[in-house]
Parts: structure tokens; sequence; C-alpha cells
């Protein structure tokens, strides 16, 4: 079974999906005249405004709800694992995602926008499955989007968060996995029954609170740390084009576990985020694209950072070379994952370190695993449309607290490559469904920017702009 999945896992992530990524960041930045930097004002502008009603949610109550599905695992242990699969240098590939990715997140997410619909809750729902098919017109392939996106959200992806919580409070308070499981499943179980305003509610308060917090511990030892900067930059840097002695093996590792560990954590282009972005209220669909486009930022260049600078600042990690021997070892001993960062905070605040990650990563994944279920029951709620499964959603929220169980007590290496798998898959469907949807996003960045320039409130009228099948604004517009 490890060997199929391994074997699986190599033809998903294999290198053209690593260069369809990095090449659709840059296609959309050049088409979109790179408005993850001139509309970077208006992206926090946008962030605080908009109300919210009984069918969406608010723009920061979206935000909220992506971000805890892109701030998880992949910001401490994903960080830890690129650095010790592609060394120093995958966090600045990671970067370089995260800035292209941007760009990919408007159009993902403003496509999911002008084509949302209403449930038969009279909530907002959308997505990649809904404007595949409302946009391109082929069921058959919205259809495979979201059974794809119901496995890996709803089994997949769920291990891998359970897997690092379960990790982290066992190295730090010798925590065994089965109580582990017991305090996330109950925990799991009393947010996802308590429906879509529920986990709104709870990742409005939990989300920012936890990043700040993290950043806050990230800067201390930064700071504690001022005379390494310079070198951890450098090293940084050379290590990303093979210039660094003893790990320059590894330059086309770097760029790939970076782009992998990249969009494994912010998510631009896996298909996640639209369905988050399409439950806000807005006027415009713009404006929840751009909100959608500043969460990556929030998440790769500020939180995965944070993890990246303690780690690499106090020089706690290892470097693996692709035949297993050590090509740094300064953590002998200490298996790949959330142990890095716990080291790291060790090393400068005594007693404090182990705990304090293992914290924050329990925040983190299990805002995530939230996060994953609301994406799996989105797209429930799109086959619903067709075959009336009620059941369905209740047979979901069984199977992911089985999953989140099972991911505490697997070995770390089968969660992250049944997660790699999940995630690659979304993204090679989501990727070139909106290379070919892309011109909606893009008509409606050119009109909302024209509305703007008039100091308009900017107002979505999709036949105005000759989009068709956007039937749920004309009633929002009325």
């Amino acid at each position: 079974m490890e060997t199929f999945v391994n074997t699986l896992n190599g033809y998903v992530w294999s290198p053209p999906l690593v260069w369809l990524c990095l090449g659709a960041g840059l296609y959309f930045s050049i088409r979109t005249r790179f408005v993850q930097i001139r509309q970077f004002g208006e992206m926090i502008r946008l962030m605080l405004a908009g109300g919210k009603s009984e069918a969406g949610v608010s723009s920061f109550q979206a935000l909220a709800m992506s971000l805890s599905g892109r701030v998880g695992i992949g910001n401490i242990a994903g960080v830890a694992t690129a650095i010790a699969f592609g060394g120093p240098g995958a966090v600045f590939w990671m970067w370089v995602m995260a800035f292209l990715g941007a760009s990919t997140a408007y159009i993902e997410s403003t496509l999911a926008q002008i084509y949302k619909e209403k449930d038969d809750n009279g909530r907002y729902r959308g997505g990649p499955a809904y404007f595949i098919e409302k946009a391109m017109g082929q069921r058959w392939y919205a259809w495979i989007f979201a059974i794809v996106t119901i496995i890996a959200a709803g089994f997949l992806l769920p291990g891998v968060q359970a897997n690092g919580i379960a990790a982290a409070a066992q190295n730090a308070w010798g925590m065994a996995p089965a109580v582990t499981a017991a305090i996330v499943v109950i925990g799991l179980g009393f947010i996802i029954f308590g429906g879509v305003k529920r986990i709104a509610r709870f990742a409005e308060v939990v989300v920012p609170f936890m990043a700040l917090a993290y950043m806050l511990i990230a800067l201390v030892i930064m700071f504690l740390n001022a005379n390494a900067l310079p070198e951890m930059f450098g090293l940084i840097l050379r290590s990303a084009f093979g210039l660094e002695a003893g790990i320059g093996a590894v330059l086309g590792l770097a760029i790939e576990w970076g782009v992998k560990r990249g969009i494994y954590s912010n998510e631009a282009g896996q298909g996640t985020g639209p369905h988050h972005a399409a439950a806000a209220e807005v006027s415009h669909p713009a404006k929840q694209g751009l909100v959608q486009a500043f969460s990556v930022y929030v998440d790769t260049l500020l939180v995965c950072s944070a993890t990246a600078f303690m780690i690499l600042s106090t020089g706690m990690y290892n470097v693996i070379a692709p035949a297993g021997d050590m090509l740094r070892e300064a953590l002998p001993g200490i298996a790949v994952g959330p142990g890095y960062a716990q080291a790291a905070v060790e090393s400068v605040l005594p007693g404090w370190g182990a705990s304090f990650v293992a914290l924050a990563l329990f925040f983190f994944a299990f805002t995530t695993i939230i996060a994953y279920y609301y994406m799996a029951e989105t797209n429930i709620a799109y086959i619903n449309r067709r075959v009336h499964r009620p059941w369905l959603i209740y047979a979901l929220r069984f199977v992911m607290l089985a999953a989140v169980t099972f991911g505490c007590i697997r070995t770390a290496e089968m969660a992250w490559t049944l997660g790699d798998i999940g995630v690659g898959l979304m993204a090679w469907l989501n990727i070139i469904a909106i290379l070919i949807l892309q011109k909606p996003a893009l008509v409606s960045l050119r009109d909302y920017e024209a509305q703007q320039k008039l100091g308009l409130d900017p107002v979505f009228d999709p036949d105005k702009l000759g989009i068709r099948n956007a039937e749920l604004w004309r009633t929002i517009n009325r």
C-alpha cells in the first residue's frame, strides 16, 4: 500500500505540476497587470469593509475562513519539511509561489463569486465545481472536481493536520496519540454540527489571534538572534540558486519543495479558497477576489516566514539528500516536522518552546480541519443539486471524524503523502479550469477598477459585462 501511494504521489507531483503552478501564477500576474501589487492598499481596505447577511458572511469572516484553511500544519511542519528536503533555499521559492499565487487566488476567488448560488437553506455556495459547470458547461468535469475535493478535503487532508497535532502534543507533553484524537474529535464534532455560521464565527475569533501570537514569538526570537539574521538571509538566497557549499545538490529540490509546500500552505490555485470566497456578501466579485489574494500574503509571507526565520536563525534543522544521507544535521534523531520549530523556540526560550509550538499547531491545524469540512460540505451541496441525498452531509461528518482519528495514529510520512496526493489532484483540475475560464475574472477586474476611478463603490452587473449564467447577481442587484 505504501509503495502504491508513493508511486501515485510521484505521478501527481511530477515536475509538470510544479511548473504549471509557477507558470499559471506568472501568467495571471501579467494578465492582471500585477494586481497583487497595484491593489495592495485596496486589499487592506476591503478586508475590513462590507457587511454580512442571512445568505452570506462578511468579507473579513470569509477571509478568516479562508485563512483557517491556508494557515495550518503547512505553516509549521510544512516549512520544516521544505527546508529538510529542499534546503534553506526552498523558503525563497515559497515566497515566489506566494507572490505569483496571489494573482491566481484573485482569479479563482472572483470566478467563485461570479457564479455562486444559494443552497436549499438560502446560504451562498460556490467554488470550482460551480464555475466549471456554469462557465465551461462541462458538468462531468465539475463532478470530477467535486468528488476529488470531497475525498481530499473529507479524508486525505484532515489526517495530515491531525497527525501534526498528535506529533507535537506527544513531543511537548508525552500525550498519547489516542488521547489527542479524542480531544480533537470532540471539538471538531461540536463545530461542524453547528453549521456554516458557527464555523465563520469560530474562524473570525481564533484565526487572527493565533496568527498574531505566533508571529510575535517569531519576532522575539529574531530579536534575540539579530546578529544571525544577515547570514540567514544570505543562506536562503545562496541556497535558492544552488550557490551554498554542501547543499548545492538540492537546487532542483529547493524549487520543487518550495513550490509544493508553498501551494500546500497558501493553497493558491488548489481550488480550496474559492469555496470560502463564494460565501461572502459583497457588491462586486472582484472585492472578494482581492481579499483572497491578500490572504496568500498573510499565510506565506508572514506566518510561513515566521517559522522559517525561527528555524534558520537558530540553526535548528537538518537537510537530507535524496539518497537519505545527511547534508546537514543539527537535530540528530528528530523527525522532520514540528520538532524543528519546537527545538528552535526551545533553544531561545527554554521550557517554553515545545509547549508553545504544540499549542499553536493545535489551533492552526484544528481550524484547517474545520475549513476542509466546509469545502467538502460545499461540494456535497453541489452534488445534492442533482441527486438530493441529505444523508451525504451526515456521512461526511462521520467519515471526517474517523479520518482525524486515523490521522492521529498513522505515520507522518504516510499522512503527508496522502495529503500531497489530495492537494495535487485538486491543483491539476482547478488550474487547468481557471486557465480556460479566466476571462470573466479579468473583465470583472477591469470593471471594478473603472468604477473605482470614478469614486464609486463598485457594483457588479453581469449583463452589462456580457457574463452569462450569473443569475444570482440579478437577484442581488434587485
